[in-house]
């Protein structure tokens, strides 16, 4: 496929649908570049000890890289409708390679934490790689070519904190920096290569996109609770994943490595999303809802029983938890989707837009909180925010009227 394709040639492709190789590129970039946002998670010990620095300060890293991310999706997600996807995609992909290998090179924590910001919001690239599926697929694959998509994304999440680990420990967390950097590199070329030109969606001013954003805020109280009721649950998701590593260290001696490989039990439970799926189309979405919140809860409860167990067995315990509250978190997140894109389907990918920033400024929350917590009140303080923060958002789906 040349460079540049010609209009009569999209189309045909759209006709067919996307290609097993496009849609595998498509998915290899958004698990690649939302992977870059997860990273450091397991190596924070490794950064604080290089930078001298306490849990606190350290914790910023990952608190500014999901700020960073919430702000490219709020202000960078809707040019998607505005320019062309294609060089959107590359100019993203760039700049986060760039960013990437900045981080790898800085001498002092608080140029990383500048450039952790720039990751964040760099990586968004992901969240233009998921509607370019939906764009070049015809109606009756677009399921499909989505859904596919999304498991690269899902994957990306879930397995980054197992390969960080393993990489920061054998060579160093700057040498996973600079591999992530070349693994976006490479993707990035690869989506500008193959991807066609795809037509630009709306001619409206980006003030306008930015405004109409905030009237589907204001006239939607369905929105509204999905994305606090999804952002409490990523607060506790985070506040746990930001701080384990940390604790891992601290606790039991156990190095990235490790620490990583305890991302297989989320990835256990999160790949059971499908089943999340079936069960919203039979039970409704807002049910869903309540039980994926509930689950958070009791696996984060269960967890106060850790001081009565030998360390094999809290070992255990933590592995179950990590299962449970990752099969919840995801629940909801399939479930809160099917309803905010209910609301209005001309307007998905701004209704999308506005639901993960709130997502992500929960995750960014949990992060400072929970090195706040780990650090003053030890593991016992982490459990006891993600606790609240998942009864919240319970409370949130128990009172709503009927949707």
């Amino acid at each position: 496929m040349s460079l540049q394709t010609s209009s009569i040639g999209t189309s045909q492709q759209e006709e067919a649908g996307p290609s097993r190789s496009l849609l595998f590129s498509l998915a290899v970039g958004a698990g690649l570049s939302v992977a870059a946002i997860y990273y450091n998670q397991p190596m924070l010990g490794n950064i604080g000890q290089d930078f001298h620095a306490n849990v606190s300060t350290t914790g910023l890293v990952p608190t500014l890289t999901q700020i960073g991310y919430a702000l490219g999706i709020l202000l960078l997600i809707p040019l998607g409708d505005r320019f062309n996807r294609r060089h959107v995609i590359l100019a993203k992909g760039l700049m986060l390679t760039l960013a990437l290998i900045l981080c790898s090179f800085m001498p002092s924590l608080n140029g990383m934490l500048v450039a952790s910001l720039i990751i964040g919001i760099m990586a968004t690239m992901a969240q233009d790689i998921v509607p370019t599926a939906a764009i070049l697929a015809p109606d009756a694959q677009r399921g499909k070519a989505v859904g596919t998509v999304m498991t690269g994304l899902l994957i990306g999440i879930l397995l980054s904190r197992v390969v960080s680990g393993v990489v920061t420990e054998v060579v160093g967390w700057r040498v996973m920096y600079q591999a992530a950097a070349a693994s976006i590199l490479a993707i990035s070329l690869v989506l500008w290569r193959v991807l066609p030109n795809l037509e630009v969606q709306t001619r409206v001013s980006y003030f306008k996109l930015m405004r109409s954003m905030l009237t589907l805020w204001i006239l939607h109280p369905t929105l509204r609770r999905a994305a606090f009721s999804q952002g409490l649950l990523a607060l506790a998701f985070s506040a746990f994943w930001s701080t384990l590593a940390v604790m891992l260290q601290q606790n039991y001696g156990f190095g990235s490595a490790t620490a990583g490989a305890f991302g297989l039990a989320g990835a256990a439970g999160a790949l059971a999303a499908p089943l999340a799926g079936r069960l919203t189309d039979k039970q409704g979405p807002s049910r869903v809802t309540q039980v994926g919140a509930a689950l958070v809860v009791f696996s984060f409860v269960i967890m106060f029983y850790l001081p009565y167990l030998s360390v094999n067995g809290q070992i255990a315990l933590i592995l179950v938890s990590a299962f449970g509250f990752d099969f919840g978190v995801q629940a909801a997140l399939v479930s809160h989707q099917t309803l905010i894109y209910g609301i209005d389907p001309t307007a998905r990918g701004r209704l999308n837009a506005l639901f993960f920033t709130c997502m992500f400024i929960g995750m960014a929350v949990g992060s400072a909180l929970g090195s706040l917590a780990l650090m003053s009140l030890g593991w016992s303080g982490v459990v006891s925010l993600a606790t609240i923060a998942g009864i919240l958002s319970l409370i949130i789906r128990m009172t709503e009227r009927s949707e």
